[in-house]
């Protein structure tokens, strides 16, 4: 059975819920966007939700949207087109959503509420662009990877049993 997650921003004026099959916060992203966007560790630890699941409450019309810069070239400027979600009073990071995958909505994992469950190991992801400050805890038993892996959010739960149907 999924998972609800209860969300909220850190001034309280946006809450939400979602109900998740891959609710263990395991993947850590060191790419810059997620780096500058919500990671405050160099990293960004992101779930999974089921998208039409989402229910926001946000009676002040706080959130806001933005589409990270993927490139410059010259005055040309190439955004994403994940559109991602936070609280325009406070600036939290509130969850990703991308058209691409119309299915899943993934909520930062520092927004969460709901006590999550600890991973049995991680898996740290973009390592190729993390900031030259940052020293990935790499623990035995974790993965390591210079760009995205190839087993998907949903594999990984599967894999490790952790997976809610």
């Amino acid at each position: 059975m999924p998972m609800t997650l209860e969300g909220s921003c850190q001034c309280g004026a946006i809450t939400f819920s979602v109900q998740s099959q891959a609710p263990v916060p395991y993947q850590r992203c060191y790419c810059s966007i997620c780096r500058k966007t919500a990671g405050t560790g160099g990293y960004a630890v992101n779930l999974s939700g089921m998208a039409a699941t989402l229910h926001v409450h946000d009676p002040a019309h706080q959130k806001r949207i933005v589409h990270a810069v993927m490139g410059r070239r010259g005055r040309h400027v190439e955004h994403s087109s994940a559109e991602r979600h936070f609280c325009g009073r406070c600036g939290t990071a509130l969850w990703l959503y991308d058209a691409e995958w119309p299915d899943l909505v993934h909520p930062a994992a520092g927004a969460i509420d709901t006590e999550l469950p600890e991973p049995p190991a991680r898996v740290h992801i973009m390592l190729g662009s993390k900031a030259g400050w940052v020293q990935p805890d790499i623990r035995p038993g974790d993965g390591a990877f210079d760009g995205y892996p190839e087993q998907s959010l949903e594999e990984w739960h599967r894999a490790h049993g952790l997976w809610h149907a």
